[in-house]
């Protein structure tokens, strides 16, 4: 229940204060800290309201809410996915959300979301890969190598202890930006000239590319025994990264299956095949990796419980850190019932001038 004295208040995170409160912290303890966040609130999956997010679809791309509460908070994200905005020099996906007091409504915290985004996408890929990856997994191919990848490598480096990198992009210009962002942060780095290429020799392949079109960016031939296939790109109906031959052969891993049968990558199977919920990995209900030769796939496509336990952890960081501006958000007379008179008050206080 909310205490604060002045709850017409809203503590507002900008997207500056964000890289602020970040880079204090240091990218890779945030990342770590966040994924403890993001895997607290799986174990506790069965408290959620739990509902695909809503999503309005264009030819352009796609804009979407994704609403969920434990009962205490409530917590939302406004996020687009624009592909063709990368070519007008825009960010593919931008995003905003809020955290909210379920026993009053009145929200606790607004923040930008396309930073935290990108770090709660990496580090909920973390998570996965903490339960489904071969043991010891040193080793990853990134293929797409935009604003996600510097993210996830870091996470995977982080939690994982993921050090050897190998990269491919359609466009090197973004392979070379991944190297220069990467360059002195612990890692082994190599450029590779294709796809093929890149997943030689690794025990983790992630997918992260923004084309909103069904791809093929993993063929079955390109796919050995005994990797974890991270499957990020993939996130919208029509959206797909790798050959349906591969998930045939795979274990599957979801967030929440009634989004992911629609958005992921199984939107390309029969609607009963048979996938595991990652909440009943990670409580420990369900096995995940069982055997070495075992292809795992985390087929992922962000659910709004992962962005609620983003908040919920900016939201706990930003106590006394003073990396955020106040909001007089919300109207507060001093008697509820009284909203049009609070108007007057304000006319007679000299707050605003009358229109004539």
């Amino acid at each position: 229940m909310i205490t604060d004295r002045q709850l017409n208040i809203v503590p507002f995170v900008s997207v500056d204060h964000m890289m602020k409160l970040v880079l204090s912290i240091g990218v890779e303890t945030f990342l770590t800290e966040l994924a403890g966040y993001i895997e607290e609130d799986f174990r506790r999956w069965e408290v959620f309201d739990k509902t695909p997010r809503v999503a309005s679809h264009s030819r352009d791309g796609v804009i979407e809410l994704m609403p969920t509460s434990d009962g205490i908070l409530y917590g939302f994200k406004y996020v687009n996915g624009h592909p063709k905005n990368m070519k007008e020099g825009l960010q593919t996906v931008t995003a905003f959300g809020m955290l909210a007091d379920v026993a009053s409504g009145y929200p606790r915290l607004i923040s930008e979301m396309t930073i935290l985004t990108a770090l709660r996408t990496a580090a909920t890929s973390a998570v996965a890969a903490k339960y489904l990856a071969p043991e010891g997994s040193t080793s990853m191919a990134i293929i797409g190598n935009g604003a996600q990848a510097e993210f996830q490598a870091l996470a995977f480096k982080a939690i994982l202890g993921v050090d050897r990198l190998q990269l491919y992009d359609i466009d090197a210009a973004a392979t070379a930006k991944c190297m220069r962002n990467l360059k002195g942060l612990g890692f082994s780095i190599k450029s590779c000239a294709s796809p093929q290429e890149a997943v030689q020799g690794v025990a983790i392949i992630t997918t992260a590319t923004a084309d909103k079109q069904y791809s093929t960016i993993l063929t079955d031939n390109m796919v050995g025994s005994g990797v974890h296939i991270n499957a990020v790109g993939g996130d919208c109906p029509g959206k797909t990264e790798l050959h349906r031959d591969i998930l045939m052969r795979s274990e599957i891993f979801v967030e929440y299956p009634p989004q992911t049968r629609i958005e992921g990558e199984i939107q390309q199977l029969p609607g009963d095949h048979p996938v595991t919920e990652l909440w009943q990995v990670i409580s420990g209900k369900l096995p995940g990796r069982n055997h070495a030769g075992q292809i795992t796939l985390f087929d992922s496509v962000g659910f709004a419980t992962e962005d609620f336990s983003a908040l919920r952890y900016v939201h706990d960081k930003l106590k006394g850190a003073g990396f955020s501006e106040d909001l007089d958000l919300l109207a507060d007379p001093d008697e509820p019932r009284d909203l049009f008179g609070m108007l007057l008050r304000a006319q007679t206080k000299g707050l605003a001038q009358p229109v004539i």
